[in-house]
């Protein structure tokens, strides 16, 4: 079966048109779009979840929906890397240029920004914004001026305006931009002119406590919505619903696989996805196509996500050969540290509590609640995969 392409996209925001699920989610933020429009008034969401649960994807597929639905200015803004506010608002307005370039209001934007706009790249295909630190200083501080100030030239082209921050590593932690987002959002509140506006921040659990703690206030002021891990039936249904976007059927039982190795998150979804559209070569996914395309993304997912977070921690020859010895069955994902303590030899056992520690503090393993103590599990069944094809490959 000739493939020109896999509609799994691992490690990258899922296109719009291969969003699967989260559709009590999409409709919440949408739902706040509509009410800021209609009201004129500022929305505050904070999505939430953990690492590769799909709260970029989430807020991309929200954001599309919104500007066709709701005729908002979208603008979705990457901060990796920004610890400044003035770094911020130069990637928000750099940000608008690009989304705005080929649009009809494309004329109003430019006015609004007058001077800081540059033409950037090798043949000047793209654009940037460009000013200077004084004035960048300046924008922080008339933020909420500046969008109402849009808004007007626009012309009634846009009837409002949503914004996500995405990957808040760098500033959540600084409490300048805590303080600057309560003030943002008070100004906002107080104005007797109203600004329809939906800011979304999307970042991990702990970059909203980091905010909190710097500026308590932003517990209220930010409802949270928090993206978890499919359960089974959604897990099935996305596969489902994404193999029939490219004409392949999937039996039940390889259903039943996936949703077992995957544990219901997204970012593992993908993986596994891709591996076993590989995999397959006559348009039905199969039991076997299934535990192919599981070996061959516990290896690509160990080597992306296991190996440079565990195995640079965990670097002793004792530690490294405990993990060899962790896994005894290819599809076992939980021990107890007394099984552990008859293959191991006695001079692993003195550092074999350390090494748990670590396991657990990289969030590797948790203890086993069904079973009590001493007993452990992996977070992922594929991790124990994984450790399991490595030892297989080579001996201690």
């Amino acid at each position: 079966m000739a493939k020109e392409y896999s509609p799994f996209t691992p490690g990258v925001p899922v296109p719009v048109e291969f969003f699967v699920g989260r559709e009590r989610e999409v409709t919440d933020l949408v739902g706040h779009v509509s009410k800021s429009v209609v009201r004129k008034s500022l929305e505050r969401i904070f999505i939430t979840g953990e690492r590769g649960i799909g709260k970029s994807s989430l807020c991309r597929l929200a954001l599309r929906i919104a500007e066709e639905k709701h005729q908002v200015l979208g603008l979705h803004v990457f901060l990796g890397g920004v610890n400044s506010l003035e770094e911020m608002v130069r990637r928000i307005f750099e940000r608008l240029l690009q989304e705005s370039r080929d649009r009809e209001w494309f004329a109003g934007v430019k006015g609004v920004l007058g001077k800081h706009v540059k033409e950037a790249g090798l043949f000047g295909l793209s654009l940037s914004f460009e000013a200077s630190t004084s004035d960048l200083g300046q924008t922080v501080n008339d933020f909420a001026p500046t969008l109402r100030h849009l808004l007007e030239r626009l012309g009634g082209q846009r009837k409002g305006i949503m914004i996500v921050l995405d990957d808040l590593n760098g500033l959540a932690g600084e409490a300048r931009f805590a303080n600057w987002l309560k003030s943002l959002v008070d100004e906002i509140a107080t104005a007797r002119t109203p600004l329809p506006l939906m800011l979304v921040l999307a970042g991990l659990p702990e970059r909203r406590r980091q905010l909190i703690k710097n500026q308590p206030s932003l517990d209220r002021v930010f409802d949270p919505v928090e993206i978890k891990r499919f359960n089974e039936d959604e897990t099935k249904l996305f596969y489902q619903q994404i193999f029939k976007k490219v004409n392949v059927d999937i039996h039940e039982e390889a259903q039943a696989i996936l949703w077992r190795f995957s544990g219901g998150y997204p970012v593992v979804l993908h993986e596994i996805g891709d591996a076993v559209f590989q995999a397959d070569s006559d348009g039905r996914i199969d039991k076997a196509d299934a535990l192919h395309g599981v070996i061959s993304a516990a290896q690509v997912i160990g080597r992306k996500y296991i190996e440079p977070k565990v195995l640079s921690t965990i670097w002793s020859e004792r530690y490294r050969g405990i993990l060899k010895k962790i896994v005894s069955h290819p599809y076992e994902h939980r021990f107890s540290k007394a099984d552990l303590d008859k293959r191991i030899s006695p001079d692993q056992a003195r550092v074999l509590h350390n090494f748990l520690r670590k396991l657990k503090q990289l969030n590797v393993i948790r203890p086993d609640a069904a079973t009590g103590r001493g007993h452990y599990e992996f977070t992922s069944e594929l991790y124990a995969l994984f450790f399991y094809l490595q030892a297989a490959g080579g001996g201690d």
